[in-house]
């Protein structure tokens, strides 16, 4: 290639790595600039703040509440941590010595954690939960809102009674364990809906976004959890399940130490593991618009309240059940949490191909036997085996 003079010209190709933990600013005037399509658009104060927030540059859980005090601590929480931590020393000393403090303020960590009513410095600190009747939101008239409950105060408190509210709105159902016996057991894990909270009020919450709360809706059909803010910079929606990161690891070495979380995303594959365990579907997590992080859970609808198959029960008897081997007992459990089992479903679960799964569910099926196959013929894709 030459230039207009004839002469050769040289070429300057740079590869410049993208920073993720760091904010790139002009060093003529600090000034920060963010591309947009083949614009670069300089950033506001605020919006440089945010950014550095996201990239954990700085932490916004370290920042100060400038009309803070010592006045505003809920000193009873405070005596507890202290038990936990094993010192009898003043409380200020307490909340300097673990960064809760400077200078006489407290910090936003030390806030959320250890104020009477964080909500009066920070109104996005609450959280609400809210038990609807269906599996919608209704409005106006037909408002289907039966519980509604919003806790404020320091978090300790925030997650005890939302703990109790939410272990008391959730119904029981009837379960045919892996050992053929049947259990009465909650409509879904305890760890994982616990666990999902605590979530998101530590690892996913930002605290810099002003504009909503914390919100848990119990739906008939599921239980969504939603904290305001995109995920941490780093993960992924993709790379959650493996990725140790808190957006805010002050707040969450602290409930570690009360022994509320598994600190830095730990829980998160157990919450898969505790839901599998109960054959019900994977959790999903979403990012609906990009500003929030959401938890939905979902319950079987089919055995949500406790009901008794006493038929089955009757035919389910030690001997049958020792007669069964894994494969089939796996068929009959499907079957019962479901109301129907196909032979693709059956085959994901025992991890075998689709034609084994459907001679385990030809086998146990027929007159006398405990499922009934239902379809127009063998070739029907709709075809499924239910509970007789």
């Amino acid at each position: 290639m030459t230039n207009s003079a004839g002469e050769d010209d040289i070429v300057l190709v740079l590869d410049i790595e993208a920073s993720s933990n760091h904010v790139i600013s002009r060093l003529s005037d600090g000034e920060v600039f963010l591309r947009q399509n083949d614009r670069s658009v300089r950033l506001t104060r605020g919006q440089v703040l945010a950014l550095e927030y996201d990239k954990g540059q700085r932490a916004f859980e370290d920042e100060l509440i400038e009309d803070s005090s010592i006045e505003d601590v809920d000193h009873e929480v405070l005596d507890r941590y202290k038990g936990v931590l094993g010192t009898d020393l003043p409380d200020e000393q307490v909340l300097r010595s673990r960064r809760f403090m400077r200078d006489g303020k407290l910090t936003v960590a030390g806030a959320l954690l250890f104020a009477s009513d964080p909500s009066a410095m920070m109104p996005q600190a609450r959280v609400r939960v809210l038990r609807y009747d269906g599996t919608r939101a209704e409005t106006g008239k037909r408002l289907n809102i039966t519980k509604e409950r919003v806790f404020c105060g320091p978090l300790p408190r925030v997650i005890e009674g939302a703990y109790s509210l939410i272990s008391g709105m959730l119904r029981e159902f009837q379960f045919l364990a892996s050992d053929g016996k049947f259990r009465t057991v909650p409509e879904y894990p305890e760890f994982a809906w616990f666990e999902g909270l605590v979530n998101a009020v530590t690892s996913h919450r930002d605290y810099a976004y002003r504009g909503d709360y914390v919100r848990v809706s119990a739906f008939d059909d599921r239980l969504e959890i939603v904290s305001p803010g995109a995920l941490p910079n780093i993960v992924t929606l993709d790379n959650m399940m493996t990725t140790r990161y808190s957006r805010n690891p002050r707040i969450a070495r602290t409930l570690v130490e009360f022994g509320w979380v598994r600190e830095l995303n730990e829980g998160v594959p157990r919450i898969y593991s505790e839901m599998q365990s109960m054959l019900l579907k994977d959790p999903t997590y979403s990012e609906p618009g990009g500003a929030k992080v959401q938890l939905t859970l979902e319950n079987n609808i089919v055995a949500r309240t406790v009901r008794r198959h006493e038929a089955l029960e009757d035919r389910l008897t030690e001997g049958v059940v020792s007669a069964l081997d894994e494969y089939e007992l796996a068929a009959v459990r499907l079957a019962f949490t479901n109301g129907r089992v196909t032979a693709k479903e059956l085959a994901e679960r025992i991890g075998r191909s689709q034609r084994t799964a459907t001679r385990v569910l030809k086998g146990i099926a027929g007159p006398e036997g405990l499922l009934e196959w239902h379809g127009s013929s063998i070739n029907d894709p709709r075809q499924f085996y239910a509970l007789r």
